[in-house]
């Protein structure tokens, strides 16, 4: 029973995440298809909203060596690494699980200027979805290109602290990479575990790290998988939270990528660096977002 309800939910999430692909393409007709659009545009007005914090590196991108399916957002200047600062690795996957992360620049970039390599997919002839596989791929290129003796990132990326994250059908990746041995916490935003309760449990039972779940509250299709999500884990630590008004889309095509990307940069320098100053975003009963008016928090063993 619990095998065939993991595959009903596997499919389901196929399915939706196909769906999504073409909603946020601007693809599917009629009625349906255009109010759902519309929920996948909801978003928090740039008007008001804060501001994308930038880290301490400028910050240069282009495709990976050798890996046209990838791009890599890293540090212009490599020569703090790995001496006066640690560069792990963060691997992003989009939403709609679309290859092309040109949309996420701004945001990718912002993670990127605090201190980590990022990666993510590129758009490449003949494929038009991205998927698991794609974000697997990132982390062996990682690998790779840190012993590759011409590489400018040779022996400088922190590959005992990996994070993959990702938005809408990308957060179905993330959660599926967070299984990996290799991945040390993830980042899901504006997305959950897909199925009935059996598939969800499957999913949650194979996370190895630390869980951070972010969605646009009730503006958002997605807050209730996000947070049946954050209720059905156990045994790891996670984080759950509510920005009141962003919606599905929330701020990712803000400036820099707006207040989701501080939301990521300050999980991954807290999980992946031990910035105790970034953790005060997530931990405490006074944490940052847990006082902030414009969201509804919860966590579990932070």
């Amino acid at each position: 029973m619990q095998k065939t309800s993991l595959i009903v939910g596997l499919m389901l999430s196929l399915v939706f995440a196909v769906v999504i692909n073409a909603q946020e393409r601007g693809g599917g007709g009629g009625g349906r298809g255009a109010d759902f659009q519309a929920q996948v545009a909801t978003a928090l007005p740039v008007e008001g909203a804060p501001l994308a914090i930038p880290g301490p590196y400028k910050v240069e991108s282009g495709p990976a060596f050798e890996s046209p399916g990838h791009v890599v957002y890293r540090p212009s200047d490599l020569t703090p690494f790995p001496g006066k600062d640690k560069l792990p690795l963060v691997v992003w996957g989009n939403g709609g699980c679309a290859i092309n992360s040109t949309r996420y620049g701004g945001f990718l970039t912002t993670i990127a200027s605090h201190g980590f390599v990022v990666m993510a997919t590129a758009r490449q002839e003949g494929v038009t979805r991205a998927t698991a596989d794609h974000l697997r791929a990132a982390i062996a290129w990682a690998e790779t290109e840190n012993k590759r003796a011409e590489s400018p990132l040779k022996g400088k990326i922190n590959l005992d602290k990996i994070a993959v994250m990702g938005q809408s059908c990308g957060g179905f990746m993330s959660l599926e990479l967070g299984a990996d041995p290799r991945v040390d916490t993830i980042g899901v935003f504006n997305s959950g575990a897909q199925g009935d309760a059996a598939a969800v449990a499957a999913t949650i039972a194979k996370l190895r790290g630390p869980v951070l779940l972010i969605n646009g509250h009730d503006r958002d299709f997605l807050q209730a998988s996000s947070r049946a999500t954050f209720d059905a884990i156990q045994k790891l630590p996670s984080f759950y939270g509510a920005r009141k008004g962003a919606g599905h889309t929330a701020t990712v095509d803000h400036p820099g990528g707006g207040e989701w990307a501080n939301v990521a940069s300050n999980w991954a320098k807290w999980q992946l660096k031990g910035d105790k100053a970034a953790g005060k975003m997530f931990v405490g009963k006074d944490c940052e977002l847990c006082k902030n008016e414009n969201w509804v928090t919860d966590s579990k063993g932070l």
